[in-house]
């Protein structure tokens, strides 16, 4: 039997694991105006880049979650961040935007599989006021990482290279594996029956699919062909857009994911997705409101460096400077929580956080202008972090309120994979909006300036593609100066616009919550073995 003290160091090993997966997230917000200029990867690129790793890392959680029951969690664990680590000295070592996706996915593959052993390893290894402690720590720590990371990569990237950014993953990485092994017990579920591949295969159809047609549907033409990609050597060769199909198949996929879950459900045979938990009023709304705040957070957080840095001329220090501000925000609600339990529901606290995040959005949107000042941009920060610190924090006390105990595992899981799926979808869609809008104003402000044509589309290509990284050097010079202003007054126009598509999303989210209704307990009986071995 492990020691007490061995436990808790063994939180320690899990809670450094869960934090690289987080701080690898913010650095590369962060890091993606230097990765466009050095590799000069196009707009799109810069997307996936992003998208890459977080689309992976929602289609696979259930899966490997759903693994690690049977193969082992601190097998997983280990496996995990093996694979993290490795992908992370791809990603440094990348000469090419190919190349850092590429890597990107590997890492999404090693997050997919630490996140869920981290879950369940606390919820094996710790009991009573214990696991509450050890839970508080683990959330407490992916807080901290949020504040942390923006700062820790503008250091590296302004002090040294974005490249830091993913090569300071391998010595923790190393750390974790080493640790884990000492003290970290292995344990298992009762799972059985056979792993449900087709289940698995369909999700990632589907989630690939929508999200690949959100990012490169402004480049392929969103319903008529603009630009025909090339599939196993053949261009396709309709005059609609390939976009459409993609959304088709996503459709379903999507439809065929569900019946088959519920095919396998009724047969009695081990489902990836608990279906029928989706019964639950509570449990449905919740996983919606998650994935819907997760969609306006990672989002904003794709397209303000890109201005701050492009618009401003922000350094990725001091643009990791001022998103610690929204982590500051966080900080505090969370601090807050224990004060206003006595006064307020955990529902309503989760109303309240994502009312305060609809108007930190919103002041972003309305206040943006070119000579913004960062101590304005920080209060808006603020207060959007405010909301989100007190929505993060009863997010998942209100979508696990009415589940049996029994399914809590499942549907943590489940929970978690609907926020990542809303973070892989925020970026895409205001992704979208920001290169959409950049290219419709800035098109629009030469156009009234009397630039010819030619000269205008290319000027509108060169700073969509940069992601606008090509502005700051039209304003250097003293004839493309006017150009580049014009550019600036887009990107801003562009970046206000994702911000109130942003807080449409956070409306829907609180419209949504309504549905949460009054607490039940559900009446589900189901047991669940669990087998812990030294």
């Amino acid at each position: 039997m492990r020691t007490t003290r061995t436990r808790w160091l063994g939180l320690a090993a899990i809670s450094v694991a869960v934090s690289l997966i987080i701080v690898d997230s913010t650095i590369v917000n962060v890091a993606i105006p230097s990765i466009v200029d050095d590799l000069q990867i196009s707009s799109t690129q810069a997307q996936w880049v992003q998208e890459a790793y977080t689309l992976v890392f929602a289609a696979l959680l259930i899966p490997f979650g759903t693994l690690g029951d049977r193969w082992g969690r601190r097998r997983l664990l280990v496996t995990g961040v093996a694979v993290f680590t490795l992908a992370s000295i791809a990603a440094g070592l990348s000469v090419s935007g190919p190349m850092l996706i590429a890597a990107r996915v590997a890492q999404g593959v090693g997050g997919a599989m630490v996140l869920p052993a981290t879950m369940s390893l606390i919820n094996a290894t710790f009991r009573g006021k214990d696991r509450s402690i050890a839970f508080a720590v683990w959330g407490s720590v992916i807080g901290g990482m949020a504040a942390v990371g923006p700062l820790l990569g503008g250091w590296l990237i302004t002090d040294a290279s974005w490249r830091w950014a993913f090569g300071i993953n391998v010595p923790f990485g190393i750390a974790v594996i080493v640790a884990a092994f000492f003290t970290i017990r292995e344990s298992r579920g009762g799972t059985s029956g056979r792993f449900d591949i087709v289940g698995t295969l369909l999700v990632v159809v589907a989630a690939g699919s929508l999200v690949f047609a959100l990012i490169e549907g402004r480049t392929l033409g969103w319903w008529t062909t603009n630009h025909a990609p090339t599939i196993a050597g053949v261009a396709w060769p309709f005059a609609v857009s390939l976009t459409p199909f993609l959304f088709l198949i996503a459709a379903l996929s999507t439809a065929g994911f569900i019946a088959f879950e519920r095919r396998r459900a009724r047969a009695g045979r081990s489902t990836l997705l608990p279906i029928e938990l989706f019964s639950i009023r509570s449990f449905a709304a919740g996983n919606v409101v998650a994935a819907l705040v997760s969609l306006g957070e990672l989002g904003i957080l794709f397209v303000l460096p890109l201005w701050m840095q492009n618009v401003l001329g922000y350094s990725a220090l001091q643009t990791g400077s001022v998103l610690v501000a929204l982590a500051i925000g966080s900080f505090l609600a969370t601090g807050m929580v224990g004060g206003l339990r006595n006064r307020i529901s955990p529902t309503g606290m989760l109303r309240l956080g994502i009312a305060l995040e609809l108007v930190g959005v919103l002041l972003i949107g309305l206040l943006l202008t070119t000579g913004l000042s960062w101590v304005v941009l920080a209060g808006a920060l603020f207060v959007y972090g405010l909301g989100l610190g007190l929505a993060s924090s009863q997010v998942t006390n209100v979508v696990l309120r009415d589940v049996p105990v029994e399914r809590s595992g499942q549907a943590s899981g489940t929970q978690s994979t609907a926020r990542q799926i809303g973070s892989a979808l925020g970026i895409a869609i205001l992704g979208t909006v920001l290169f959409g809008v950049l290219s419709i104003d800035l098109g629009h402000r030469l156009a009234g300036d009397g630039i010819d044509d030619a000269r205008a589309e290319k000027v509108v290509a060169t700073v969509t593609d940069s992601a606008g990284a090509a502005i700051p050097g039209l304003q250097a010079h003293p004839a493309t100066h006017a150009l580049g202003q014009q550019a600036a007054q887009s990107l801003t126009t562009a970046t206000s616009a994702a911000a109130y598509t942003g807080a449409g999303f956070l409306g829907i989210a609180l419209l949504a919550s309504i549905a949460l209704g009054a607490p039940r307990r559900a009446s589900t009986d189901i047991t669940t073995k669990e087998t812990i071995s030294s």
